[in-house]
C-alpha cells in the first residue's frame, strides 16, 4: 500500500449512547467531503515545520485556505511516497534523533506491520492518536453490530488477543506490534465499557507474554465463564483456529482444572497464575458437562464446537478478509452455523473502514470509510487485459493503469481504488 501517511482521528463524544455513535459516524460521513478537507488540514498544521513537511510545504499557511485549494495544492506538492522513503527518516528516530523529523509529537512507540506487503516487517510511528482511532472504530463497529446482535446485560466476551513481546530500538524507542501498544493504552482500559463487551480474561492474561500460556486461560476462562459468553472473537481469524486445534489437545485438563479449581502447572508465569486461580473455584458439575460434551465433539471431529460449548454466543468476530479467508473453512467448521462476521478495514497505518452491515455474509461485506481517522485518496486502477505465451499456451493476465489521486467525496462505485493514506503520525 503506497502511503500519504497515518492519522489519528477526532475523538467521539464521551458519553453517547450506541445509537449516537452511529449518528455522529454518519453525520461525518454525509459531510465527507468537508470533514476530510479539515483533517488535512489539522494534520499539516499539527505537523508544520517538520523536516519532511517543509521539504515540500516550505512556509505555506494553510489555516485559512480554502478547502479545495489546500487538497489541490498538497497534491501538487506532496510527492506519493511509500514506506521505502520514510524509512530513512523512521530509522533516525528508532536510533534515538528527538528533531521533529515527522511530527511535531515525540515519538515514544514504533509498531512492526505485519508483513504481508512484501515479506517483511516494517517500523512505523505509534502515538496516543493511534490508539484513540482504534478506541473509536471499536465503538462504532460494536454500535452497528449490537443493532443485529445486541448484548445481555452482564455478558462477556472470549477473547483470544495477547501483547507480544516488546524490544528496545538504539535510541531507546520501545517497538512491538500495533495490537500490543494497544493493549497497554489507557484506551483499551475503557474499551470494554465503552464498548458493552467485557472480556472473560483480565489484563494478566493478555499481557503473560507466553502465547501458549495465555490461549490455554483463555480457554479455561471461556468455558468457566461459558453461560455468558455473547460472542467469540480475535483480531485475526488464525488465532481463534489456533485455539480451538489447542483445545482438542488440552480439553481434558482443562475439565481437570475446572473440577478441582486449580491450575495446570504448564502456566509458570506467576502473574497470570494468581490472576486466573483469583476467579476461579472447583465446579464439578460443570466440569462433567464439559467431558460429556466433548467426548461427543471429538467423535464429530469437533465440528460445531464453538455453539455446543458455548450456547448463547451470538457469532463469531474477527478479520476474516484478504489473507485470513484460507482459515475460513476450519473456522466454519468449529462455528457450525455460527453466522461469521468480518472485522473492520485497516493497516499498521491506519485503521481505514467499518463494518457497517454485520448480517452481511462475508462474501458481500461492506466497509465504510471513517472520514475522521486519517485523510484519504484513491488511485483509480483501470484493468487491461494482457496475452501472454506460454508453454502450450496462451495466458490473459490482468495489468492496471493508474490514474491520478482522487479525495473520498470523488470516489465512484465500480471503480476500482489503491487506498493512499495520509496521518497525523507522519506518513505523508
Amino acid at each position: 500500500m503506497e502511503t500519504k501517511a497515518l492519522l489519528a482521528g477526532r475523538g467521539a463524544r464521551e458519553g453517547c449512547d450506541l445509537d449516537g455513535v452511529i449518528e455522529q459516524f454518519e453525520e461525518a460521513c454525509e459531510h465527507a467531503g468537508a470533514v476530510q478537507a479539515e483533517m488535512l488540514r489539522g494534520i499539516l498544521v499539527a505537523n508544520r515545520g517538520t523536516e519532511y513537511l517543509s521539504r515540500w510545504l516550505g512556509d505555506v499557511e494553510v489555516e485559512g485556505m480554502d478547502a479545495c485549494a489546500l487538497e489541490s495544492l498538497y497534491r501538487s506538492l506532496v510527492p506519493l511516497a511509500s514506506h521505502a522513503d520514510f524509512e530513512p527518516f523512521i530509522q533516525r528516530i528508532a536510533d534515538g534523533d528527538t528533531s521533529p523529523v515527522l511530527t511535531q509529537e515525540p515519538i515514544q512507540l514504533l509498531s512492526l506491520s505485519s508483513g504481508t506487503t512484501d515479506g517483511r516487517q516494517k517500523y512505523v510511528p505509534f502515538t496516543r492518536h493511534s490508539s484513540q482511532t482504534t478506541l473509536q472504530i471499536f465503538r462504532i463497529a460494536a454500535a452497528y453490530r449490537s443493532r443485529v446482535y445486541p448484548i445481555g446485560e452482564g455478558g462477556r466476551i472470549l477473547e483470544f488477543i495477547y501483547s507480544s513481546k516488546q524490544s528496545k530500538t538504539k535510541g531507546g524507542l520501545t517497538a512491538g506490534t500495533a495490537t500490543t501498544h494497544y493493549y497497554s493504552s489507557e484506551e483499551f482500559k475503557i474499551k470494554q465499557e465503552k464498548t458493552k463487551s467485557f472480556s472473560c480474561s483480565p489484563e494478566e492474561v493478555i499481557a503473560s507474554g507466553d502465547y501458549k500460556q495465555s490461549t490455554y486461560c483463555h480457554l479455561l476462562l471461556g468455558i468457566y465463564f461459558a453461560d455468558r459468553i455473547e460472542f467469540i472473537t480475535s483480531t485475526f481469524a488464525y488465532s481463534i483456529v489456533q485455539a480451538f486445534l489447542s483445545f482438542e489437545d488440552d480439553w481434558r485438563e482443562i475439565c481437570s482444572d475446572i473440577r478441582g479449581g486449580r491450575l495446570s502447572p504448564r502456566i509458570t508465569v506467576e502473574r497470570t497464575r494468581q490472576a486466573v486461580l483469583g476467579m476461579v473455584s472447583p465446579n464439578p458439575s460443570l466440569a462433567r458437562r464439559l467431558e460429556a460434551a466433548c467426548e461427543e465433539l471429538e467423535r464429530k471431529d469437533w465440528r460445531g464446537v464453538i455453539p455446543k460449548l458455548w450456547p448463547k454466543a451470538k457469532y463469531v468476530y474477527s478479520i476474516m478478509t484478504g489473507s485470513m479467508q484460507h482459515y475460513l473453512t476450519k473456522l466454519r467448521h468449529y462455528a457450525g452455523g455460527l453466522p461469521l462476521v468480518s472485522a473492520d478495514y485497516g493497516s499498521t497505518e491506519s485503521w481505514i473502514g467499518v463494518n457497517v452491515d454485520p448480517s452481511l455474509p462475508l462474501e458481500r461485506v461492506t466497509f465504510a470509510v471513517v472520514p475522521t481517522f486519517s485523510y484519504f485518496e484513491f488511485i483509480p486502477l483501470h484493468r487491461q487485459k494482457n496475452r501472454s505465451s506460454r508453454k502450450n499456451s496462451e495466458a490473459i493476465d490482468d495489468d492496471f493503469v493508474e490514474d491520478e489521486p482522487v479525495p473520498l467525496s470523488q470516489v465512484k462505485v465500480g471503480q476500482e481504488y489503491e487506498i493512499v493514506l495520509t496521518t497525523f503520525t507522519g506518513m505523508y
